[in-house]
C-alpha cells in the first residue's frame, strides 16, 4: 500500500523499506530522483523538504528542468473481459473520453 505525503506542494510516496528499516519518500513528477528516508513521518517530512530543495537547487544551477514532461498519450493493455465492460460503462461517449474521466477522477480524489 501506497501513501502520499505533499511537501512543499510536491506529492511523494510513501512506502516501508524492509531492507532499511526506514520509511522512503519519492517525489513524483520530477525529471531525477529525490528520495528521502527517516525512521518517523516528521523527520521524513523534514528530510523531503530537504531533499525537494536541493533538488529544485540543483537543476537551477544546471539549466535543468526539474519536472517531467507528459505527452497526454500512453497504451493501455487490458482483457478482452475489460474492455467489453469498459466500452458497456462508457455508454454513449467514446471510450477514450471514458477513460480520461475515470483517471481524472480517480487521480484527483
Amino acid at each position: 500500500m501506497n501513501n502520499v505525503m505533499e511537501i512543499n506542494g510536491h506529492k511523494a510516496i510513501i512506502q516501508y523499506d524492509p531492507e532499511t528499516g526506514l520509511l522512503r519518500g519519492e517525489f513524483v513528477g520530477l525529471n531525477g530522483g529525490a528520495d528521502f528516508y527517516a525512521d518517523n513521518v516528521a523527520d521524513l517530512h523534514k528530510e523531503g523538504a530537504a531533499s525537494l530543495a536541493v533538488f529544485l537547487d540543483v537543476c537551477k544551477e544546471k539549466g535543468i528542468e526539474p519536472y517531467k514532461q507528459y505527452s497526454g498519450r500512453f497504451n493501455v493493455r487490458v482483457s478482452p473481459e475489460t474492455h467489453a465492460a469498459a466500452a458497456a460503462a462508457a455508454q454513449n461517449i467514446s471510450l477514450n473520453e471514458w477513460v480520461n474521466r475515470v483517471i481524472s477522477q480517480s487521480a484527483h480524489a
